[in-house]
Order: C-alpha cells, then structure tokens, then sequence
C-alpha cells in the first residue's frame, strides 16, 4: 500500500459566516443529526458531485481515532464519489481540524467547508 502524504498540522481558520444555499443548509443539518445521535465531539456531512450525502461523527477508540470530515469523505469515496461539491463540520472548535481539511482536499480544491457550532449557526467557510 502506498504511504499517504503527511496531513497538515495547520488547523485553517474559517472566513466570515456566508449564506449558505438550502443543499448546504441540509448539510448542517445531517451533521448535528450525526454528532447529536452518538453524542459526538463532531459531526460532518459532504454532498458529492452527484448530489449524494453521506454523514458521520467523529470516532475516539483506542485503535482508532478518525475526525467526522474524514469518515464522511471515507463514505463518499467508498459509494464511488470521486468529486465533492461540499462540506460542513459542527464542532465546538473555531477552527477546521487539519485532517479533514485534508480529506476534502483531496477530491475538491474549491468545495466550500462551512464550519458551524452545535447550534447549527455557521461560524464561517473555508474555501482553501
């Protein structure tokens, strides 16, 4: 298997809130509904090229750790996705974990990464 690159330590700060589209808005909520079921420290959506979504939450156990961003983009990719059109991560941080950033990098330079808080507010958007 091939060594994966090293993920970025740097935790990217999200712009200014912006409004989000009512297929983003969706996004936000199928992230709450992900952290909120397992009790989560986060939880994210990605919708993909074809319009599909796949959620998830983060995952702490002694083998494994893995970010909500991460797994969800792990989901998309293992329906087939190969593009990404956006992402969203509810998390008590203010900033975007470096892994997920990452992850979504990967399969899109330019979907948007809206970061909100429990509530659903969007915190703000990264874009790089």
């Amino acid at each position: 298997m091939p060594e994966s690159p090293a993920v970025p330590a740097a935790r990217p700060t999200p712009s200014d809130p912006v409004e989000l589209s009512a297929e983003d808005g969706k996004l936000v909520v199928l992230a709450r509904g992900a952290r909120g079921r397992v009790g989560a420290v986060e939880g994210a959506a990605v919708r993909d090229s074809d319009g599909r979504t796949y959620a998830a939450a983060s995952v702490s156990l002694p083998s494994l750790t893995i970010t909500a961003l991460q797994l969800a983009v792990a989901s998309a990719v293992a329906a087939g996705a190969t593009r990404l059109e956006a992402a969203v991560v509810v998390t008590e941080a203010s900033t975007l974990d470096g892994a997920g950033h990452a992850a979504v990098r990967d399969l899109a330079a330019d979907a948007p990464i809206h970061v909100a808080a429990p509530n659903g507010t969007v915190l703000g958007t990264v874009t790089a």
